[in-house]
């Protein structure tokens, strides 16, 4: 397929996307225009907009009253407000590196700073890692006692996004963490999903984020606030990791849109996490036992009981052959289950996976509708 065709392909779908009268999950982007309105009407309801815009981030304006915000509800002495999540982390794991003296991370080869930050750990701050395990899960007790060498951190990414969005059980979680305590080692949460935890786990955010020395946030993937996030722990963690932000770039002349969208997010959207996070329970049934009665060979969501309000839908069919079969069926039946989402073969052909976020838009649909629309994407396919 040439350039061309391939875009206007990709302009089709995105259309048909658009045209639908409801989409499950994935929903299209909006326009800069209605993120801009959305951004004056919530951010204005989160916080007193009558005052100056910020500057460097000062401690006394809407930076600083995002930082307090977040050490509030995570139960910790303070939080720092970063651009991104890379940069966070990156600044967490350093910082504990002088701390200990051990330039050792312990953490999953699935977390994200192993998959998505290009080796910025060992290429900017000359830091190692080591595995305690390569299964798609949370490394257990065990494995992080048994590991051979002595690490400074051990990092645990909750959820584990790759994986499938998974969680460990409260025990095996606390466990985990007293084992590395064990080896003289530091705790750090990627918690960049952390705010749907504390349904999976039966503890609040206090007491998850309470097990750790520091805890990273995000404000949009589970928020959808425009960007940002956040590295919480003791005042005197937080003082230094301000610092690195600094040296690292990260004291942005003015941050008000981003930081505005995600208190906006803990005002609207964090209260409905839980809610998402149930509904997803019905979606990924509903959706196995639709597919199931429309045809389709061997469907799968996993985990089977997502964890969070995330999971992944497995087909046993390729990539192409699926995403004609949702264009048909947004664009005949204008509805989708899987929004702007394509499927891929991640590692066998033939053998497609793709990612549903539930979130707002996916309360209007019931478990009778998702499973009826289930039913008619499987009898689109061969």
């Amino acid at each position: 397929m040439g350039q061309s065709e391939e875009s206007n392909g990709e302009a089709r779908r995105l259309a048909a996307i658009a045209a639908c009268e409801r989409v499950l999950a994935n929903p299209p982007r909006p326009s800069i225009a209605e993120r801009l309105a959305r951004l004056v009407q919530e951010g204005s309801e989160a916080y007193d907009t009558s005052g100056p815009v910020d500057m460097y981030g000062d401690e006394e304006g809407v930076v600083g009253e995002l930082e307090r915000r977040t050490a509030e509800l995570l139960g910790t002495e303070a939080a720092a407000y970063f651009p991104t999540g890379t940069m966070a982390q990156q600044v967490a794991l350093r910082s504990w590196a002088g701390r200990t003296g051990n330039p050792l991370v312990a953490l999953h080869p699935l977390a994200h700073p192993e998959m998505y930050e290009r080796d910025a750990l060992s290429v900017l701050t000359g830091l190692r890692t080591v595995h305690p395990t390569r299964d798609p899960r949370m490394p257990s007790a065990e494995e992080v006692a048994d590991l051979d060498e002595p690490f400074g951190a051990l990092m645990l990414e909750l959820p584990l996004r790759v994986a499938g969005y998974v969680l460990p059980t409260w025990e095996e979680l606390t466990d985990t963490v007293k084992a590395a305590r064990e080896r003289d080692a530091v705790v750090h949460f990627d918690g960049a999903r952390l705010w749907e935890c504390p349904t999976h786990f039966g503890h609040t955010l206090q007491e998850i984020a309470g097990l750790a020395d520091s805890v990273y946030v995000s404000y949009y993937k589970s928020l959808d606030g425009i960007s940002g996030a956040a590295l919480a722990g003791s005042a005197d963690f937080v003082a230094e990791a301000k610092a690195w932000r600094h040296r690292y770039g990260g004291q942005v002349f003015m941050q008000f849109p981003a930081v505005l969208s995600a208190l906006a997010g803990l005002r609207n959207e964090l209260p409905r996490l839980p809610s998402y996070v149930a509904h997803a329970q019905v979606v990924a049934r509903a959706l196995r036992e639709g597919l199931a009665e429309g045809g389709a060979t061997w469907p799968r969501t996993y985990p089977d009981a997502p964890h969070t309000h995330q999971f992944q839908v497995w087909l046993p069919y390729a990539e192409d052959v699926l995403n004609q079969a949702a264009l048909e069926q947004a664009e005949e039946r204008r509805e989708s289950l899987f929004g702007r989402y394509q499927f891929f073969e991640p590692r066998i052909p033939g053998l497609s996976m793709l990612e549903m976020t539930v979130g707002p838009e996916s309360l209007e649909w019931t478990e009778a509708d998702v499973r009826a629309a289930a039913a008619d994407f499987a009898r689109r396919l061969p």
